[in-house]
């Protein structure tokens, strides 16, 4: 593909020789002559010096030194888009697989591609164009939206609910039974069957071998395009705000109330009946046991306020220096 064809396939703005051909995307450190890469991140910048890319995606203000460039606002998101351009995801044909088990009351959309082994139960409801990969189970009574897409052991369990442009990864369970139980007087528990159920609004995606759990009353919702990452826990009756992500081993406990916009990075917990607000950051291995108000970035278990943890964190790695001068201290005086 010709630069000047990707630049206005792009919506960015040329900046070199338009017939440049570039056969593909790479990284600033493993891209050749006839591959496009891309700088986000300021922390990469002595790399243009280096690379051998034959055009680079860059923003407005960050000179090309000399190389042929894509100016874009947003580097990263112009790179992404790219990559589907020379990368198309793959869809299969549609059709339904001889082994599939389909349900006489299901309805199935146009279009459909059923892979091996699929199960779809009674009175399942699915959209246009869905995909279901080999050994992907729908409970009795889910209503899928259009272009759903479920990767091999994906689970929806009964009468979910999930919008369009939906992804689930490698088994991804939607709407299993909360971890609810009642203590009895001697001390074994009793379990308490959930009546809710979940509902993953439009485009949500879900990473591989994540567990979203039903709710015991109502409703454990995943709201308008969050994304969750592999390995992530979430709790009976949470509530996930718009555009979220929720990232690797993030742990929710049951009735979480997340904001819009918040980011919970690698193993942050969540402690259970809380709320955070909108356009709240944790950083990695954060426990929160309270609420957060909005526009906050928190860090540390008990999770507090990041500058003030940074701090702590420079003291911490200093605590056998200070100990060592306070002994010596406490000896001086005593002597005194």
């Amino acid at each position: 593909m010709k630069l000047q064809e990707l630049s206005e396939k792009l919506g960015v703005v040329l900046d070199g020789p338009g017939d440049l051909e570039i056969r593909g995307v790479n990284t600033l450190e493993d891209a050749g002559p006839e591959e496009l890469a891309f700088l986000a991140n300021p922390k990469y910048v002595n790399q243009l010096a280096t690379t051998r890319a034959g055009a680079v995606i860059l923003t407005a203000e960050e000179p090309s030194r000399g190389r042929p460039a894509l100016r874009a606002s947003n580097p990263y998101l112009a790179f992404a888009r790219a990559m589907e351009l020379f990368y198309p995801p793959a869809r299969p044909a549609p059709g339904i697989h001889s082994t599939a088990v389909i349900a006489p009351s299901a309805k199935l959309g146009q279009r459909a591609c059923i892979g091996p082994y699929v199960i779809i139960e009674e009175n399942v409801e699915i959209g246009d164009d869905c995909v279901l990969k080999g050994h992907v189970v729908i409970y009795e009574g889910a209503k899928i939206g259009h272009r759903f897409f479920a990767h091999a052991h994906a689970v929806v369990r009964e009468r979910v609910t999930i919008g369009d442009d939906v992804i689930l990864q490698n088994g991804v369970l939607v709407g299993g039974d909360g971890f609810g139980f009642a203590k009895q007087a001697d001390g074994s528990y009793y379990k308490i069957v959930p009546a809710g159920t979940v509902i993953l609004e439009d485009g949500v995606e879900i990473q591989a071998n994540t567990c979203v759990d039903r709710a015991t009353l109502g409703t454990t919702r995943l709201r308008r395009g969050v994304k969750v990452d592999n390995l992530v826990q979430i709790g009976h009756s949470c509530d996930i705000g718009e555009n979220s992500l929720l990232c690797g081993q993030v742990g929710l406990a049951g009735t979480c109330k997340i904001g819009r916009s918040v980011l919970l990075t690698g193993q942050v917990g969540v402690a259970g009946h809380l709320s955070i607000g909108d356009h709240v950051i944790a950083t990695a291995q954060s426990g929160i046991p309270r609420d957060v108000e909005p526009n906050r970035i928190i860090s540390g278990s008990p999770a507090i306020d990041n500058a003030r943890w940074l701090k702590c964190m420079a003291a911490f790695v200093r605590l056998p220096e200070i100990y060592a001068r306070l002994r010596k201290l406490e000896r001086k005086l005593s002597l005194e």
